[in-house]
């Protein structure tokens, strides 16, 4: 079962430092929203990079990747950080480092830029503020799906039923629940999908 994590905290930290790395630019990043006006001030996610999805903010590509560090509130972030903490340590030790932090970046911008996108379209007179690292989460779940269906002996039964009832209710919940950007988590589960498909055909050379 690789979604059980067995390690103490220095194995930890020495096996995913992109991991711990990504949970402490998260934990940062709130602690400084916290300071300059609160991680649930619209203004604040604004001036410190939420995605928009009106013009001219939603032009400004660099919030794409900043969004991914900003969390509204603090259960926003625990489970995000949560998620991250359990379920993406395997996918970083099976890709290596560099290309592990590719994907979760990658993925994390186009679930935001999708989002966006979609949402742009009902917009009238007013816009919606998005954050967090939901999107670059679902990317991962992305690339353990491409792994559960595609390279099934790189992944055990239980793992394989962990992640589909995981992604199962995942998805119910991103419709179900009030002001969550259901488009991100969906655009970053395709995008970490074919992401790593087109990573491990890139990268099989270097990885042998």
């Amino acid at each position: 079962m690789i979604f059980i994590r067995y390690e103490k905290w220095r194995s930890y930290l020495r096996y995913y430092p992109v991991t711990c790395l990504l949970i402490l630019a998260n934990v940062i990043m709130f602690i400084v929203l916290t300071l300059n006006g609160g991680s649930t001030n619209i203004q604040t996610l604004i001036d410190y990079g939420g995605t928009v999805n009106v013009s001219p903010l939603k032009e400004e590509l660099w919030r794409y990747a900043t969004a991914m560090f900003l969390h509204n509130g603090f259960a926003h972030l625990f489970f995000n950080c949560f998620a991250l903490l359990v379920f993406a340590p395997p996918l970083e030790r099976l890709m290596g480092w560099w290309r592990y932090a590719l994907l979760y970046l990658a993925g994390g911008f186009l679930a935001n830029l999708l989002g966006v996108a979609v949402s742009s379209r009902s917009v009238v007179d007013y816009g919606t503020v998005s954050v967090g690292a939901s999107g670059a989460i679902y990317a991962i779940y992305g690339a353990f799906l491409y792994i559960a269906l595609l390279q099934r002996a790189m992944m055990d039964e239980s793992s394989r039923k962990t992640l589909y009832g995981l992604l199962v209710m995942g998805i119910i919940m991103s419709f179900a629940t009030p002001h969550v950007d259901y488009t991100a988590h969906i655009g970053g589960l395709v995008a970490g999908f074919f992401l790593y498909g087109l990573m491990i055909r890139v990268f099989k050379k270097s990885r042998r």
